[in-house]
Parts: structure tokens; sequence; C-alpha cells
């Protein structure tokens, strides 16, 4: 945000009275809570979200219970949080503690690829790992007959967009990554920064979320994949999702692309470098407790089957 203050500040003085809010933690509750309190002691008219993940699934929920509009403007494309309508509610800890649905998307998403580009590319390739799940855990979501996030069936057109959404990373994943090296934006950056935020976000919420997600929320509950980001993570979930449903030449092909897109295919990758099994049951507990969403796959899942599935991660 540093990069970025003074010259907005010069953009709103003279027009608006802005009141600027730092945020460097967790989206929590807590955090959630001080920030709704703000704004009704500044009579703010408006919500500008303004940063990664974190802080935008912050003032979506600041935004809806303080009842204002919301523009959000990311700096990275790590993830599909500007474009949805749902806050991952984490612990001061660092692990998950809820999926938060609001009844509304943002208003308006403003997305400046020049910005993107200027980005170290590990939060570009972060946002791969994630938009990439959403095909996966769509098709899931449609071979269960799961609902999506609005509780509703998904239609075909919600899995067109799940799918382009995977094609599009992996047509132009490796180029956008050396165009963002650059710190410039070219056509493959274009390309899948519009999978990572638009298309992602529109597919996980028409078609529905599965093992990759709940997977990556059982990671948390780990100390060491703390400073693994969110898309970091999703990979490894991905990866654990193909194997249990059983999908090894797919498996195969995806784990190639992850190592060449800068994204981990093992657990140690993450930090995870002494695996135990209280350590596996943790994560799987957690990954299909009651209501958790990888009990939207076509099949049972067991805990038992989760910890088999990140073994071979090993």
């Amino acid at each position: 945000f540093e990069r970025f203050e003074a010259r907005l500040r010069g953009l709103l003085d003279g027009v608006v009275t802005a009141e600027i809010l730092r945020f460097g933690g967790e989206s929590s509750e807590a955090a959630a809570v001080a920030v709704t309190e703000r704004l009704a002691q500044t009579g703010a008219g408006v919500v500008i979200g303004m940063g990664g993940g974190k802080a935008l699934d912050t003032a979506k929920v600041a935004a809806f219970r303080a009842g204002l509009p919301l523009i959000i403007v990311p700096t990275i494309a790590a993830s599909d949080a500007p474009c949805s309508a749902l806050s991952v509610i984490y612990n001061e800890d660092g692990s998950v503690d809820r999926d938060l649905f609001l009844p509304r998307n943002p208003d308006l998403v403003l997305v400046d690829t020049a910005i993107i580009a200027q980005a170290p590319a590990r939060f570009l390739a972060a946002g791969i790992g994630d938009a990439l799940a959403t095909w996966y855990e769509a098709e899931s979501c449609r071979k269960s007959g799961a609902k999506n996030c609005l509780g509703l069936p998904g239609l075909p057109l919600a899995y067109a967009i799940a799918r382009e959404c995977r094609e599009a990373v992996l047509s132009f994943g490796r180029e956008a990554l050396a165009e963002c090296d650059t710190g410039h934006p070219g056509p493959a950056i274009e390309r899948v920064v519009e999978a990572n935020i638009l298309l992602s976000g529109l597919g996980f919420e028409s078609g529905g979320v599965a093992a990759a997600h709940a997977i990556h929320h059982g990671l948390t509950e780990l100390d060491e994949v703390h400073h693994a980001l969110h898309g970091e993570k999703v990979a490894i979930g991905i990866l654990a999702g193909l194997l249990l449903n059983g999908e090894r030449e797919e498996f195969d092909r995806i784990r190639c692309f992850l190592a060449e897109v800068r994204l981990p295919v093992r657990l140690a990758d993450i930090g995870i470098v002494e695996v135990t099994e209280e350590k596996l049951q943790r994560v799987a507990r957690r990954a299909c407790r009651l209501g958790e969403i990888i009990h939207n796959e076509p099949f049972a899942v067991s805990e038992a089957m989760v910890m088999t599935a990140l073994r071979a991660l090993v």
C-alpha cells in the first residue's frame, strides 16, 4: 500500500474526505468488528478495500455490516477474493475459523494490471493455484449434485466459466509469470489476471467448492504453513483432491504444471518438513469436519482417505 498511498491521497485531496485504515493482520472477526465500528464513528459513505485478499475480505464484511457501498481495488491477483461475496474468517493464530457468505458482491471492482505486474510474481502464481482449483471443485459438485455457494444447483454457464478459467491459467500461466518478472503487463498477464480474479470468482460461487479448499482449511491448522499464501496451500489441496478422485494421470499432469508455475507440489514446499501422523490427522480432521465442503465430492470422504492422499505428497 505504501507504493500508492501518496498518489491516492493526492487524487482524493479536495475531492472527498478520506480516512485510511491500515490493515496487516488476519481477516478475523475482531478485525471486521474494529473496522465496522470505525466506519460508524467517521460517518463514512463508502468503503474502498485496497490490497490483498485478507484486507479485501475484511472490507467486505465491514461494508456489509455497516450497510455501505463497497469498491474493491486489488493490488495483487493472488486469489479470487476481489469479486466474490465470500469472506474467509481466520482465527488470530492464522487458522481458518469459517467461510462467511455475504448476501451481495462488491459494487465495483477496479483492477489495474500495471499495478498487479509490479507485485512479486509469487502472488500471481498463488492466484493461478486458487484459480486452477475452480474447475476441479466445480466438476466434483456437478457430479455429486452439490449446491453452489448460493445454495442452488450449478448451471451450464457456471461450468463453462470454470473450464475457461482452468484453460486460461494452463495456457498462459508460465508466460504471465515471465511478464510479471519484468514488472510490465503483457497479453498473458491480462488473460491470467482475468482468470484469477473474475473467472475464478464467478466460477467458484456459481459452480461450488470441494476438496481443494477444504484441505486448505485443514492445512491452516499447522503453524508451519502460515507463511504460505492461500493459493499455495490450495495447490496442495488440488493434488490431494485429484488423488482422492483416483485421477492419477491428471495428477501427474497438474503436478508438472504447478512446478512450472512455481507452486508447491510437496508438503515440504509449504513448510511441513517433518511430517507426522499427528499433523496429518489434524489436517484431515479439520478438512472433514461435519458440514465441510469436502463432502461435496461425489463420494464419501473420510479422514483416513485424506491422510493417505497427503502422505503421497511427502
